[in-house]
């Protein structure tokens, strides 16, 4: 008959294949720990782009609003949307007026600034490959919206009197094309209308946006009513 040791006889160390498996078994549960987090970030991962995307195009909708109010305050100032034409005129009330070009459409709504219109960069911003956080500083040729500030394609050539769904700038537009851009938005377009309305649509797979069954850049869409815009994408 075994007799119980003494109790404060230490107790034997654990042998050799004890310790193996108590290890084994360790690393078996960091492993499942592990797997589980994989598996819940790889759920999370889209979840969250889809989320970024959705804020970036609220953001996106947002700017373009405020920017269509400063288009409607220069089109009365100067009885035109910024173009070519109104370069004298803008620059005829800024006396020290920095350069102004009509290449990007950066360029254009520079015309926004030297009149007096906008201050802030932070309305151009339209987030997608390419852009770039405006750090709102215009005080100069090379600062004032510089490449990547402004994510707006104008869609130049619209007058007061058009029809009032005409749009006047959309984002994102696949530069030198008509097409638009469905890696962006969550495969959306954001559209701003000569009645300064905003509206979100769906991409096609062929970078198309189609309303009231028409491909909205057709130069016969009803919208433009025979006058098709010029189109000025971003200087990127």
């Amino acid at each position: 008959m075994k007799t119980q040791p003494p109790p404060d006889v230490p107790a034997p160390p654990p042998s050799k294949a004890a310790i193996l498996s108590r290890r084994k078994w360790n690393c078996l549960k960091v492993l499942g720990i592990l797997s589980i987090l994989f598996v819940l970030a790889g759920l999370a991962a889209p979840m969250f782009i889809r989320c970024q995307r959705k804020a970036d195009q609220t953001e996106a909708v947002s700017n373009a609003r405020q920017i269509g109010i400063a288009l409607s305050e220069f089109y009365t100032e100067y009885g035109s949307f910024p173009d070519a034409s109104t370069i004298g005129p803008v620059r005829d009330a800024s006396p020290q007026a920095l350069p102004m070009r009509t290449t990007s459409s950066n360029d254009l709504f520079r015309q926004l600034f030297i009149s007096g219109i906008v201050q802030s960069e932070s309305m151009f911003v339209a987030k997608f490959d390419g852009t770039r956080m405006p750090d709102n500083v215009s005080n100069s040729d090379e600062e004032l919206l510089k490449r990547g500030e402004c994510g707006f394609t104008y869609l130049m050539g619209a007058r007061e009197t058009d029809h009032r769904k005409r749009p006047l700038l959309v984002t994102a537009m696949t530069p030198a094309t008509d097409r638009f851009d469905r890696s962006c938005f969550d495969g959306k377009v954001v559209i701003l209308r000569l009645d300064n309305s905003v509206s979100s649509h769906d991409i096609n797979k062929d970078g198309h946006v189609y309303i009231d069954g028409r491909n909205l850049m057709d130069p016969n869409h009803p919208v433009w009513e025979g006058r098709p815009p010029t189109i000025v994408w971003p200087a990127l």
